[in-house]
């Protein structure tokens, strides 16, 4: 600990900066208070200094006093000025500023950040008095504040006028103030939260360029060097265009310039899977590779060592902002430098202390790093790298050392990220390993290396830049190949809850002692075959009259040791011999176990105890409803749906990766939820807003059985749906009303009530053809340790008449779900028919099944209307509790013993 104190300082910073991040009041004191006594009683431990033991606690202090005082200093000019404004509402203003990074155009939509420096606000409620207002309930503002602007393109040939706009131009924007988009599910993703580590709390909407005013600066200042830097960087990806073509150019961009723009989504998708992403994340790695062919360079130019290693240094930083400035980019940038500078000084270079030098330098300019996913999994994976490899190294002893050092690298890599992968994103191949073994030193030795140099020869060769881009664009293609095969099977593709914070830490701690111990153990043995032949001195010996009372020490367990030699001393030699025999076997045993304990139970799908769940997921204007069971079997009943209602000649709107619920929403939170496989998938009915999203799951996650309403519709997405069930041989089930009753387990069975077929007479055909889909919904009710949910789809009131007749038809017979059960207020929670139409719940409806509580999916600002006020109306006039998921987020239900208990994400 004392050998690298800056390590040590490092980490204390690190740990003090996460408890201030996750805790704040008591609970923060409280933490803050018994890391100080662990701190205090490890230093004791280990005799350390008084003088140590004070720069430790400073560090462990300060850090999270630093985080407090930044993160408190983290608002907006606008809060203030806002207070009486509701947070849903949209505020105009007419905003003065400076563009203040990259202009990302993407269909029709162009998004960048701008520094305020003056907003005209129109407020809905006349402005305080102490503010100074214009006519008309203006309020100017003179602010420094961050805002996302997005510009809404209403013309393609605004495309042109957009693609001038630069980094540092003044900027005049007439738009929308409003909030950004907050979490509305449990475990999803919060944008809001996103943008404020970026100090960014407002969003500024625009409709039409003409919107924005934009002129150039008007004298040099620092924002000239990010300027040239992002023309070099748009001058450099159209050369890889004119080199490279099809998806390679996106790729090769991606690869070489950081800038992933242009990647094509469904390469991106594959090489995650795999776990190879972070070949596209410019890091160390490519660091690496410039600095090994710019010290080429100078040595082919003759120069000297010192001015090489100068030379380079001072070209990494212009290589980092090049390449986009991530925060691995700027970690591999600031250990080149350090390690650079510390070759020409010829100072000791200890990894860990370059890496400890580079950590505080991110977290002194910026905490938010700490919360950053590309600063945690660099920092981690290179600090695993240093520490872990040297401790597995020993065991690759019978490879060749070149196969020896890939495969620890890329072993160790994979154990130290694994982690945070499936903390973050949910999912691991078995064969990542492989993977990465395979292509990344192709990718990273030659693909990686053939890219820089035919980018950099196309300005001055291309005839020979297109042969190197040829033999490029040929490697890339048997990369994808091979991703593409490994991937042709979901069997290698695990899922897993994401772990707690504890659980992460107890891994590595694991992980580390088993290596350690396996490490010394080859050591041990290695060091007996080689010294048994070996001349040692004599008073190394042990005298012969002592050897058989002599211990065996095991080298590891000082503790260990220390027990085995008194129970010698006592005369206890036979247990005394045993421990030392299986002390390291016995540990490697348990360790072993302790780890495959915490991974099974890492795996597990989080235990509900003898409850059911239903969750009422936010998908915007549409359904989605997970159900869990008391025995942990899953049901996904509809997967809204993202309805476009783009034309033909409007295709240049289309974005690269168009926002989809199923990818964006259902799959990412089935994942987080621990939910490896769906016992089935319902289809209430085949409208877009209901089945759109169960195309990324069913290529996402397993799933048993699909079940319809027995009727088909003309719609690409259904027949892509089906098709892709076909294909997976996934039994299709059609259900109705004359189904039995479907027992999923003991505690948990669902009767269909709808559709009804034929009606009034009719002849329906097996599977007909229906465009209104509506009527045609699935109804049914789910029993669920004594309680009782109905579904209703988008039925109209028409079928609710229906059921209604049928279910007094056959009153007399059935029991489940009789007049009488109905009568008695047997169903407890209603899920309200099509988003609360006015088409849907009649009063007859509501008086029949008397629900409890009622529960409406809809869209925040829907262009229907959702919920209709009528239907509203019934339900208050019924005095039901009433959830809605534009008001309330996702809704969730916990079931036992026949009591409900209802939380939502948003108050």
């Amino acid at each position: 600990m004392r050998r690298r104190p800056l390590l040590v300082f490092t980490v204390l910073w690190v740990i003090g900066s996460s408890a201030a991040c996750l805790y704040d009041g008591w609970g923060l004191a409280l933490i803050a208070a018994g890391l100080i006594l662990i701190l205090l009683a490890v230093c004791h431990w280990a005799g350390a200094g008084r003088l140590f033991t004070l720069c430790m606690l400073f560090s462990l202090c300060v850090s999270g006093t630093y985080w407090e005082w930044h993160d408190g200093a983290n608002v907006s000019d606008f809060e203030s000025f806002l207070s009486g404004e509701s947070s849903t509402d949209t505020v105009p203003v007419t905003a003065f500023g400076v563009i203040t990074s990259p202009i990302e155009v993407d269909g029709d939509r162009a998004d960048f950040n701008v520094v305020l420096h003056e907003a005209d606000l129109t407020l809905a409620k006349p402005p305080a008095p102490q503010k100074q207002a214009n006519p008309d309930n203006g309020t100017m503002l003179k602010t420094d504040d961050i805002v996302r602007v997005q510009v809404k393109l209403l013309d393609k040939r605004e495309l042109e006028r957009v693609n001038r706009w630069q980094r540092g131009d003044r900027i005049q924007l007439k738009g929308e103030l409003q909030k950004p988009g907050e979490a509305r599910n449990f475990d999803g993703f919060d944008y809001a939260q996103y943008l404020r580590t970026q100090k960014i709390h407002w969003m500024i909407k625009v409709k039409g360029s003409e919107q924005a005013g934009v002129t150039p600066p008007d004298s040099w200042n620092l924002s000239h060097i990010l300027r040239w830097t992002d023309a070099v960087r748009h001058k450099l990806g159209g050369k890889l265009d004119e080199l490279y073509g099809g998806i390679h150019a996106g790729y090769m961009k991606g690869l070489v310039i950081g800038n992933r723009d242009d990647l094509d989504p469904d390469t991106f998708m594959e090489f995650s899977r795999l776990g190879l992403t972070h070949i596209l994340a410019i890091s160390g790695m490519h660091v690496a590779v410039v600095v090994g062919c710019l010290l080429f360079i100078c040595n082919t130019l003759r120069m000297t060592r010192e001015t090489s290693l100068t030379v380079v240094m001072w070209l990494i930083p212009v290589y980092v902002l090049l390449t986009g400035a991530s925060p691995s980019i700027v970690r591999a940038g600031i250990m080149g430098m350090i390690g650079l500078y510390a070759a020409r000084r010829r100072l000791l270079k200890d990894g860990l202390h370059i890496l400890s030098v580079a950590v505080l330098a991110m977290l002194l300019w910026n905490p938010y790093f700490l919360v950053n996913v590309s600063f945690q999994l660099s920092f981690i994976v290179t600090a695993g790298l240093m520490i872990f490899v040297p401790k597995l190294m020993p065991l690759l002893t019978f490879l060749p050392r070149w196969l020896a050092g890939t495969i620890g690298v890329t072993v160790v890599a994979q154990l130290i990220s694994f982690p945070l992968t499936i903390y973050y994103f949910n999912q691991v191949s078995l064969i990542s390993v492989f993977a990465n073994m395979l292509l990344v030193p192709v990718i990273s030795l030659v693909v990686l290396p053939l890219g820089m140099v035919s980018l950099l020869m196309g300005w001055v060769w291309m005839r020979g830049a297109g042969w190197l881009a040829a033999v490029t664009e040929w490697l890339n293609q048997m990369t994808f190949r091979i991703v593409e095969w490994m991937n042709g099977s979901s069997v290698f593709m695990t899922l897993w809850p994401s772990p707690s914070i504890a659980w992460i830490l107890c891994y590595f701690v694991l992980l580390y002692a088993l290596l350690s111990i396996l490490k010394k153990s080859s050591e041990n043995r290695e060091g007996e075959r080689s010294g048994s032949d070996d001349t040692v001195p004599l008073e190394g010996r042990i005298p012969l009259d002592r050897r058989g009372s002599s211990s065996r020490a095991t080298g590891m367990f000082p503790l260990v040791d220390r027990w085995a030699g008194a129970l010698r001393w006592r005369g206890f030699l036979r247990a005394s011999d045993y421990i030392e025999r299986y002390a390291t076997r016995s540990a490697i045993v348990l360790l072993s176990g302790a780890l495959g304990l915490l991974l099974y139970g890492g795996y597990q799908s989080p235990s509900m105890h003898g409850a059911g769940l239903v969750q009422f997921l936010d998908v915007g204007q549409g359904d989605s409803i997970l159900v869990t069971t008391p025995e942990g079997k899953h049901i996904l009943i509809d997967g809204g749906g993202t309805v476009n209602f783009r034309k033909e000649k409007d295709t240049w709107k289309e974005r690269k990766s168009p926002y989809e619920v199923g990818a964006k929403v259902v799959v990412p939170l089935l994942k987080k939820r621990g939910v490896h496989q769906l016992e089935a998938v319902i289809m209430s009915h085949g409208d877009q807003d209901h089945i759109g999203g169960f195309q990324a799951v069913l290529q996402e996650i397993s799933v048993k059985s699909v079940v319809f309403n027995g009727t088909l519709t003309d719609s690409a997405s259904f027949r892509k749906l089906m098709l892709t069930a076909v294909q997976q041989r996934i039994p299709i089930y059609e259900a109705g009303v004359d189904r039995e009753v479907w027992k999923l387990d003991s505690h948990t069975q669902i009767q269909f009530l709808a559709p009804i077929f034929p009606e009034s007479g009719e002849i329906i055909k097996p599977l007909p053809l229906i465009k209104e889909q509506n009527h045609a919904s699935l109804v049914f009710v789910l029993q669920m340790n004594g309680s009782r949910f109905l579904f209703t789809g988008d039925t109209d009131q028409a079928a609710e008449h229906n059921i209604l007749l049928h279910l007094e038809e056959r009153s007399s017979q059935d029991d489940f779900v009789s007049r009488s059960a109905a009568a008695e207020n047997r169903i407890d929670v209603m899920k309200v028919a099509h988003h609360g139409s006015k088409t849907s719940t009649s009063a007859l409806w509501l008086n029949a099944w008397k629900p409890k509580a009622a529960v409406i999916s809809a869209g925040v600002n829907n262009i229907y209307g959702h919920p209709h006020p009528d239907v509203v109306g019934r339900l208050e006039r019924s005095s039901m509790l009433i959830y809605q998921t534009n008001l309330h987020g996702e809704i969730q239900m916990r079931i036992k013993d026949g009591h409900i208990e209802t939380r939502t994400k948003l108050p």
